[in-house]
């Protein structure tokens, strides 16, 4: 296994495992940050986990960077890569696409040079590996949408997008958990409540698992609302292998 370390700051250091957006340097990353974690190194504070990279946030007072760099070689050294390997685990995201939900879908339309209802099957016949999260809780960096709906951001971004809202930018698809400013073109909404700090588990999903888009009504849409806030709502997982 390749890799490089770099000190970043006087508190920091990156482990770059590649420099290519793909599954199987995402599940490198994955398996380092979780067997690394389970080693608890002194000192260390956080794993932050991006496309191709692992950074490392510790504390010089109680472990120096020489000698972290040479605890994290020993530890990789040792890590069993097929470790990574897990069965395949897929959240279903209902989505409320166009009108009020999407209103920039006629913009990925018109570029794509797709109807309506060809844009919303293609960006739903994907099952989107979650490469990371980040910028906000529970927003995720998905890969694998279909080239041929991607879209610029907008010119102007928006002050306020609604949390739930389901976006593209460029050849990226993802979801807003929270109530935000933002530039995607928002094609859609999801009823679902992402991230909720009173949750046992705040955020629904993680790097390494799918995401899967399941178009649904305005009615539908309301009804799946009511029951997240009831608390009555099942999230509905697929696991397969």
């Amino acid at each position: 296994m390749d890799y490089k370390i770099l000190p970043v700051g006087d508190s920091a250091l990156t482990i770059i495992f590649g420099n290519e957006i793909d599954p199987e340097t995402s599940r490198i990353v994955r398996t380092a940050r979780k067997y690394l974690t389970k080693k608890k190194i002194k000192g260390v504070n956080e794993y932050v986990q991006t496309y191709a990279t692992l950074m490392v946030h510790y504390r010089p007072a109680m472990i120096g960077y020489d000698e972290l760099e040479a605890r994290i070689r020993t530890e990789l050294a040792q890590m069993d890569l097929g470790s990574g390997r897990m069965k395949k685990k897929t959240i279903v995201i209902p989505v409320c696409y166009g009108g009020e939900f999407g209103p920039d879908l006629e913009n990925v339309c018109e570029h794509a040079g797709l109807t309506g209802e060809e844009v919303i099957r293609r960006h739903s016949s994907v099952d989107y590996l979650i490469y990371m999260l980040g910028f906000m809780p529970g927003f995720v960096y998905l890969g694998g949408m279909d080239r041929s709906i991607s879209t610029p951001r907008l010119k102007n971004p928006r002050e306020r997008l609604e949390k739930g809202s389901v976006g593209i930018a460029g050849d990226q698809t993802g979801i807003y958990p929270l109530v935000s400013p933002g530039g995607w073109q928002i094609i859609g909404r999801t009823p679902l409540e992402l991230y909720d700090q009173n949750r046992e588990k705040p955020i629904l999903y993680e790097a390494g698992e799918f995401i899967r888009f399941v178009p649904i009504t305005e009615q539908e849409f309301h009804a799946i609302r009511k029951q997240v806030e009831d608390g009555t709502y099942e999230y509905q997982w697929i696991r397969e292998g």
